[in-house]
């Protein structure tokens, strides 16, 4: 199966998805549409059988900013993050991203 992308585009939807991490993992991938780099990792992760909130970031360079915000986790593009309880339990940027990494660690 294949990932089931869901762009997000601001801070409000990020909230929504940070206190929806309490109920079930959520994974947040940045991508960059100009990027070699991002355009490959960005077939990997669609491997992943998972629910992936994308954030591009030529389009929302604001909410990328934000979730290096709330997330303590330096911006990276592209980059896979993962919450769980308003948590980050995982992340990795360019070609550390896996899918079996992010599926794995995506599990409750």
């Amino acid at each position: 199966m294949k990932a089931r992308f869901n762009e997000i585009h601001n801070a409000e939807e990020l909230d929504a998805l940070i206190e929806k991490s309490s109920e079930q993992p959520v994974i947040l991938f940045k991508h960059s549409t100009t990027c070699p780099i991002s355009a490959g990792v960005y077939q990997e992760i669609s491997n992943a059988d998972a629910d992936i909130n994308l954030i591009v970031v030529q389009h929302s360079r604001a909410l990328s900013a934000a979730i290096a915000e709330k997330t303590g986790i330096r911006h990276e593009s592209p980059q896979a993050i993962v919450l769980k309880n308003e948590k980050v339990v995982y992340h990795a940027s360019h070609y550390d991203v896996t899918a079996d990494e992010v599926v794995k660690s995506s599990k409750f």
